[in-house]
């Protein structure tokens, strides 16, 4: 069996359509894992009554189901109760609810990093506590945990193939879908194979130059 080329360069269009939904759920839910970690990640640290059991609840109940259970819990479960949502939003409220468990353990990990001296010369300099935490603690924290976001959110982009499954028209779905109908299997997985792998090399790289230019005040 021989590669069609011709066939893929077809299919490019269709193609470029799925990714852009893939490259639009992971951004959504990057952003919101991530305010999510930073408030759990609070919550964890300063040990805030009710919250902090409530967030450890979160974060072991999630981390410890399959995501493919969570996103049919999401579509299917809610329904049942009276709240529906979309195919679209089920897929990025489950993204945002999986990487939010992982985002809280790494910003709790980079929070605590940061040094009793910051916390200290904050209060002696008159600063409250919400304003040490956003303008101190969490920049210092991040820069910390930067190599875990980043790992949580390539894992988080590779997991958005997941959402193919109640339907939405992502990356993967346009491949399975061509290859139900055309029955070019090669050709097409070997498309999308190559586009995740560019995907999470340049992720990889630009949050390496972001990593390097927050620690050169730090460096000699």
């Amino acid at each position: 069996m021989s590669f069609d080329l011709p066939y893929l360069i077809d299919q490019f269009p269709a193609l470029v359509q799925g990714l852009l939904v893939t490259l639009q759920a992971t951004a959504i839910a990057f952003v919101f894992s991530l305010i999510i970690g930073i408030l759990g990640g609070a919550c964890r640290v300063f040990r805030i009554p009710i919250l902090n059991q409530a967030v450890i609840t979160y974060v072991e109940l999630i981390r410890n189901t399959p995501i493919l259970g969570q996103l049919f819990m999401i579509f299917y479960g809610l329904p049942a109760v009276g709240f529906k949502l979309g195919l679209f939003e089920s897929g990025v409220a489950t993204l945002i609810l999986w990487a939010g468990a992982y985002q809280v353990e790494n910003v709790r990990a980079g929070l605590l990093t940061v040094a009793k001296g910051y916390h200290e010369a904050a209060f002696s300099l008159g600063l409250s506590r919400p304003l040490y935490f956003f303008l101190i603690a969490i920049p210092i924290a991040i820069r910390a945990a930067l190599p875990s976001i980043l790992n949580t959110s390539i894992s988080m982009l590779k997991n958005s193939s997941y959402l193919q499954v109640i339907g939405v028209a992502e990356l993967t779905f346009v491949a399975v879908d061509r290859v139900s109908s055309d029955f070019h299997t090669i050709e097409m997985f070997s498309a999308i194979c190559v586009i995740y792998l560019v995907l999470v090399f340049s992720f990889s790289f630009l949050f390496s130059r972001l990593e390097r230019r927050l620690n050169k005040p730090y460096t000699a």
